[in-house]
């Protein structure tokens, strides 16, 4: 990794920093707004998991266990309060019988897209006076993030 600075004081760190500075209050804000607005009877680790298995369905316990952060047995409780409310379909899979396979149900399809929504309807709002320009540089921005994070996520 180089750490010189460029002629405009840009380092690796100093970006990092901000990163984490501007990332941390704008995951905080979508998470009071999902439970103002959203659902406030989900969790910010069941929205999470909802997320995590509209992008990857027939995932494992294990693999949202390490995408929460969590122990298997808390992900368990997680799914466990899922599956009740009928957000989420746990059965056996397919290819390895003491492992399950979680995906959502069509009711937590339709809740997720309802709490995205309204949460996504609040933020537009807040860009409502940006140029174009500055709209622009934002999705830029957020694309050189997640190729960051994409490419570490598979080099991990």
């Amino acid at each position: 990794m180089n750490l010189e600075r460029t002629s405009k004081g840009i380092t690796p760190e100093r970006c990092a920093a901000e990163v984490v500075e501007t990332i941390l209050p704008i995951v905080g804000f979508i998470r009071m707004e999902m439970r103002d607005r959203g659902e406030p009877s989900l969790s910010v680790s069941q929205f999470r998991s909802l997320m995590f298995l509209y992008r990857h369905p027939g995932s494992s316990l294990s693999k949202l266990a390490d995408h929460l952060g969590v122990t298997r047995p808390t992900a368990t409780a997680i799914c466990d309060r899922l599956v009740l409310n009928g957000f989420v379909d746990r059965a056996e899979h397919p290819q390895e019988r003491r492992s399950v396979a979680l995906k959502l149900t069509q009711e937590g399809i339709e809740r997720l897209d309802r709490i995205r929504s309204i949460t996504c309807t609040k933020i537009a709002g807040m860009f409502g006076d940006l140029s174009e320009d500055r709209m622009q540089k934002i999705l830029e921005g957020l694309a050189v993030l997640s190729d960051v994070f994409d490419s570490d996520s598979k080099n991990s």
